[in-house]
């Protein structure tokens, strides 16, 4: 019989939530505190994960298919380059660092500050992106669209960080004219597969714990649902700077920095954003509110 953990189950709402409204933060989130806050081993938590991954992103998804917002030809071609390589992924960490647990968290945490450095770059370029884009009018662009499947799977397939994260970051460069809900609903329908298929590989090469991985699904599931009912007709900026500062602190924390140093380098982060909104604030045009 599986034992259901409450505080995980309770850790895995606002996850959820945050998959669902930004279709990012599952890995890059949920991994790590599971390995620094319940002292779960990297691989378990890794396999865990991914195999939650892949009942939370299709909830998501499928409010964003029902509300058009997904582009499926874009969805195919990240999936004939990210489905192989993340099986590849799964042997490649079965074969290296399955014994040795300190090379995956070094790991870990270098693709979490990946992922960070991603998200400001889609911070700086995506400011103008327009909400309301016509995103079937936007060509496809097949090499560029495969090559991205092909890394993030990689990356997915090693670290379980990135099917949200580094996939929609890439899908802002190669299409820089799509919306933010566009982005979103592809982005979350993409992830299926690409989970899907790092996850049957976790669980015949991996070490998926059940008990964990329900634990987690009885909260992520309804949150992911809430958020992506909220992405699907709305902005997704809320938890971004959030997210930010979280993957800055775990991210040096799983590098080996100690407790202060961590909390220096997430109020550092959280100081620039705070700045940068100042400065985009005081950069807005003034609207005249007086009656005329």
């Amino acid at each position: 019989m599986f034992e259901i953990d409450p505080y995980i189950a309770l850790v895995g709402l606002p996850i959820g939530l945050v998959v669902g409204l930004t279709g990012m933060g599952g890995g890059a989130l949920l991994t790590p505190l599971l390995i620094l806050g319940f002292g779960v081993d990297p691989l378990t938590a890794i396999s865990s994960d991914l195999v939650a991954s892949l009942f939370m992103k299709p909830v998501g998804g499928a409010v964003h298919l029902k509300s058009g917002t997904v582009r499926t030809d874009i969805v195919k071609l990240l999936m004939w380059g990210s489905m192989p390589s993340a099986v590849v992924g799964v042997l490649l960490l079965k074969l290296l660092f399955h014994d040795d647990h300190g090379p995956m968290k070094t790991m870990l945490g270098w693709g979490l500050l990946v992922v960070l450095l991603s998200m400001v770059a889609r911070r700086i370029f995506g400011q103008t992106r327009p909400i309301d884009a016509v995103d079937t009018d936007i060509k496809l662009r097949p090499l560029p669209t495969l090559l991205a499947g092909v890394v993030g799977g990689l990356i997915v397939g090693l670290t379980s960080v990135g099917s949200g994260s580094l996939i929609i970051a890439s899908l802002m460069i190669i299409y820089p004219r799509m919306s933010m809900r566009g982005l979103i609903g592809t982005d979350l329908v993409q992830a299926v597969p690409l989970v899907g298929a790092a996850a049957l590989a976790h669980v015949f090469f991996g070490d998926v714990k059940l008990s964990l991985t329900l634990s987690l699904l009885i909260g992520a599931i309804p949150g992911v649902y809430i958020g992506a009912r909220i992405s699907s007709t709305a902005k997704d900026g809320l938890m971004k700077p959030i997210i930010m500062v979280l993957l800055a602190a775990t991210g040096v924390k799983l590098l080996g920095v100690g407790n202060l140093t961590a909390l220096a380098v997430a109020a550092g982060v959280s100081g620039a954003l705070f700045a940068e909104a100042l400065l985009r604030r005081k950069a807005a045009p003034v609207v005249d509110s007086e009656p005329r």
